[in-house]
């Protein structure tokens, strides 16, 4: 009985730690592939080539004194950016690992749950900080995440209806011969590009628009916070990444190419970053109702009509 306590909570443990190293790593990677389009070298300093760079950061963001603003609604300004953390290591639950750990049949929908949770936390973000900065960024921020959310939703959908379960795990059983990105690579391009929405990141970084809003909802962020609410936005970018080469990219954990794939899924997130300028806010919202909700809506036709046109054969 106690083993059956402790293999979980040690496992899960042991995922938590390699996903906050994963995500420290994936800061550093930033910084220097940035660097190297911006033609300049990146941290370099400490230790060798930069690498301990994430750990420096880190003791620094959190040894810096708190501090808040006094008008703020304290008690939920102080626990979004933990929440947000919470939620964004919680999804990890449904990786689709062999050893049984801890996926399930509902895995997708588990997924679809969390990032709807997300969006309260940078809403209640923006509201408590009472400040109107914050609060327009997190207005900004929640109206984006809710519009994709639709396209990512029924992208899943019209997986669900391929392979028949909400479960990651048949992926795997149904990418053995081919791909699905191969027969989908419309759908992978508009997944993609939800997923930079979803994850607030550039071109899509409305809810952080340094140059508009000082830094949207987390304005009134420092130190920890402010560590906190970074810390789950690259959580959550590896774990659309792992998504991603799961969903389209075949999905067998044991192999050293998944790991590849989901660091140049990683690696394109910064890409974009450092190539693409910002989009227009009212674009934004035409490119998620006009052009991704139409077509997500058309693929989950075909693929209905695909799997009835099969049962009946």
């Amino acid at each position: 009985m106690m083993m059956d306590l402790f293999i979980p909570l040690v496992s899960s443990l042991l995922l938590i730690i390699c996903v906050l190293v994963g995500v420290a790593f994936l800061t550093l990677l930033e910084r220097k592939v940035l660097g190297y389009i911006q033609i300049r070298k990146g941290p370099n300093k400490v230790g060798f080539m930069g690498i301990p760079q994430p750990f420096c950061d880190a003791i620094k963001l959190f040894s810096k004194e708190q501090t808040y603003p006094i008008l703020s609604n304290y008690v939920s300004y102080y626990f979004s950016p933990i929440f947000s953390l919470f939620l964004s290591l919680m999804v990890w639950l449904i990786m689709p690992y062999f050893t049984n750990l801890y996926f399930f049949n509902l895995g997708l929908m588990f997924f679809l749950c969390c990032t709807s949770l997300g969006v309260y936390t940078v809403m209640i973000a923006g509201w408590s900080s009472n400040s109107n900065y914050a609060l327009l960024g997190g207005l900004r921020a929640v109206a984006q995440t809710i519009s994709y959310e639709v396209s990512l939703a029924l992208i899943l959908l019209s997986f669900v209806f391929l392979i028949g379960n909400y479960n990651l795990m048949f992926f795997y059983f149904y990418q053995n011969y081919i791909w699905f990105i191969i027969i989908t690579f419309p759908l992978a391009l508009t997944w993609f590009a939800s997923c930079l929405a979803e994850t607030n990141r550039t071109p899509f970084d409305f809810a952080e628009g340094e140059s508009e809003l000082v830094s949207g909802f987390n304005v009134e962020y420092s130190s920890g916070g402010f560590a906190l609410i970074f810390l789950a936005e690259y959580a959550s970018i590896l774990f659309m990444s792992m998504l991603f080469s799961v969903i389209f990219l075949g999905c067998d954990l044991m192999s050293f190419m998944f790991f590849m794939k989901l660091t140049f899924l990683s690696f394109m997130f910064i890409w974009v970053r450092g190539t693409l300028p910002r989009f227009r806010y009212d674009k934004l919202m035409y490119l998620a109702w006009k052009s991704f909700l139409p077509m997500s809506l058309n693929y989950l036709i075909f693929f209905l009509g695909l799997k009835i046109l099969l049962i009946y054969l």
